[in-house]
């Protein structure tokens, strides 16, 4: 049966999103792979449909026992036998489960990488035709990612155990160059396929705000959201508990999820945040990886992350079902100090002192890149992108940079008084105090440093706050270089003689009036078409029945995607149920009567209404 075949019996698919075909059709010729992919891109499509197509088994290896269980959960539901073997299980249950890969009755068997090497998994691997081993999360394997595992660095040494190398295939959302490197590098891959379907996630709306109270900005915030899923990532336990209990004593649906709770009590939180009995999850960055929610309709980040392929993972939870959604971060106070604590104190046992030097160079490095995130008045999405080697557009039309109203600035002046002041400065201080030393600060360390004595001191009007937006232009446009230190400290960049002596101007965007609402776009690509929302409303009811019955997730059942192509086309028999986006033969055979019974109900009971009213 060719590829797309399979598609459309099991997921219910007409056809491939961008870059699924090229890494199926290398897979199934035996080449390995590393797709990078954003969320909500198809990735586990890529390695879930050549699984079935090969001989023997594949073993997915996955970081955390939610998502083995979400992505078992939702194969079953689409007729396709799998497994998952991990801790939750009992002797006699991962017994069964390893039977049925050796004896056939699983394609595919998800497995934790602290697995591979117990006894019986390998002997079992050692035994079995593996014919693919897929790396989901790849950039754990990473120390220059942003969720290192050290169990990672061991999925090459098991595939040179196996009697027969099996096709390798490797999966993640985000990942700059180096860890890109990093990943085929210390999976061994062969000659492998490097396909990047872009970063972009068009339908994902940007905001940044340094509010005054983060509270009263969140209420405002979730204000008409209070029926819809989202997360809220804060940046310490404490924090959590302290937000979730206003949240609740508030009237709002909040659970949280952190370490430090009970490995039952965080169990029991995620599930009422997937099956929607707790609306708002608030969480540390424990939360989320794998979680496989389709309907996050926000996200919102309390404190700043530290770093961008953090927040770039985290933020992408929002929005997997195509609906335009918000990713708002709030920051000020302490975040940068809080962040800096937490490089600080970070230690890898299994790092010699350079190489930990050297992370912790990295990791200030990529702080630094968040701040300039949440400073900078550029476009927001083109700053991520960027960040992550692609091109974009100067304006993206839906973040809220550029849905802002606002004018270029002619900086040039200013900008001359910043570089000649780091210049005089003999380039040995940071932002902060140049910034105060442009300004006449009078502080007892600037007289002490007779920083107070240089022609530079006190030459701008401009505020902290406006100096800060001119320092990060610069440093930004490469004007102005940040040292990855503890304490960062400016020096020039190679363009700062163009503004100084060869007569360049620059220009920055600033604000001239309240930026526009955030209704965000109206219509957009990855959206699904409008709903009749009395129609809409029925089926997530019925949707809710049944999920609740078997104990699932709604999502499992069916996304809000499939929802909203029932609305539009109003099937009527078995074979136009069969045509809606993302409903497969199983699917269509278990639900099918129940939900064209549901859309007909609906249709009579409207039909009523209207004759009862024109009667």
């Amino acid at each position: 049966m060719l590829a797309r075949d399979l598609l459309r019996q099991y997921f219910g698919y007409e056809d491939f999103r961008p870059g699924q075909c090229e890494i199926i059709d290398d897979i199934l010729a035996g080449r390995d792979v590393l797709g990078i992919m954003p969320t909500g891109a198809g990735k586990s499509m890529c390695f879930q449909i050549p699984a079935l197509m090969m001989d023997g088994i594949t073993i997915v290896i996955s970081p955390l026992i939610s998502l083995m269980k979400d992505q078992v959960n939702s194969l079953t539901q689409n007729g396709i036998a799998a497994a998952f073997i991990n801790s939750s299980l009992t002797d006699s249950q991962m017994r069964r489960a390893l039977d049925g890969c050796a004896n056939g009755t699983y394609k595919l068997v998800y497995v934790a990488p602290e697995r591979l090497f117990a006894g019986d998994f390998l002997a079992f691997a050692q035994n079995t035709n593996i014919s693919m081993l897929t790396v989901d999360e790849a950039h754990c394997i990473s120390q220059w990612g942003q969720d290192f595992r050290p169990s990672y660095t061991a999925i090459a040494r098991f595939a040179g155990l196996l009697p027969r190398r099996p096709v390798v295939s490797a999966f993640t959302a985000t990942a700059t160059p180096i860890v890109r490197d990093d990943i085929a590098a210390l999976l061994a891959l062969q000659n492998p396929r490097l396909l990047i379907s872009g970063f972009d996630r068009p339908n994902l709306h940007f905001e940044v705000r340094k509010p005054a109270d983060k509270y009263a900005e969140l209420l405002g915030f979730i204000g008409n959201k209070r029926e819809l899923s989202g997360i809220i990532y804060c940046n310490s336990r404490a924090l959590v508990e302290e937000l979730c209990d206003k949240l609740i004593l508030d009237g709002l649906m909040a659970s949280r999820y952190h370490a430090g709770l009970p490995d039952s009590e965080r169990r029991n939180n995620q599930d009422d945040f997937l099956f929607d009995r707790a609306r708002i999850m608030v969480a540390t960055n424990a939360f989320g990886m794998g979680i496989d929610k389709s309907n996050v309709s926000y996200v919102v980040h309390y404190n700043m992350p530290k770093d961008i392929e953090a927040y770039y993972q985290e933020a992408g939870r929002a929005g997997r079902d195509g609906h335009p959604a918000d990713c708002l971060l709030m920051h000020g106070g302490r975040d940068m100090q809080t962040n800096l604590w937490f490089i600080e104190q970070s230690a890898h046992e299994h790092l010699d002192a350079e190489t930990e030097r050297l992370l912790k160079e990295r990791n200030f490095r990529r702080l630094q890149d968040m701040a300039m995130y949440c400073e900078t008045s550029e476009c927001l999405r083109g700053y991520i992108l960027r960040y992550f080697g692609e091109s974009p557009p100067a304006d993206c039309g839906n973040c809220a940079n550029c849905r802002g109203d606002f004018e270029m600035a002619n900086i040039t002046i200013e900008a001359q008084k910043v570089l000649s002041c780091v210049v005089r400065m003999r380039e040995r201080f940071g932002a902060g105090m140049v910034s105060a030393v442009l300004r006449g600060a009078n502080s007892a360390r600037i007289r002490e440093l007779g920083l107070d004595k240089l022609a530079t001191y006190g030459i701008s009007n401009k505020s902290a706050d406006e100096l800060g937006s001119i320092l990060n232009k610069l440093i930004f446009d490469g004007y102005l270089i940040k040292t990855a230190d503890r304490l960062p400290i400016l020096r020039l960049g190679k363009k700062a003689a163009d503004i100084l002596k060869g007569g360049e101007q620059i220009f920055m965007r600033t604000a001239i009036a309240k930026t526009k609402p955030s209704a965000r776009i109206s219509k957009s690509d990855t959206a699904p078409p409008p709903a009749d929302t009395g129609l809409l409303a029925h089926l997530k009811a019925l949707r809710t029945k049944i999920a609740q019955k078997q104990n699932l997730p709604a999502f499992v059942i069916f996304h809000d995607t499939a929802l909203h192509d029932m609305c539009k086309k109003m099937p009527t028999t078995d074979a136009e149920f069969l045509e809606i986006n993302g409903v497969g033969k199983t699917k269509a055979t278990k639900y099918g009567k129940a939900f064209l019974d549901a859309i007909e109900e609906f249709k009579n009971h409207k039909t009523t209404d209207n004759t009862d009213k024109h009667g």
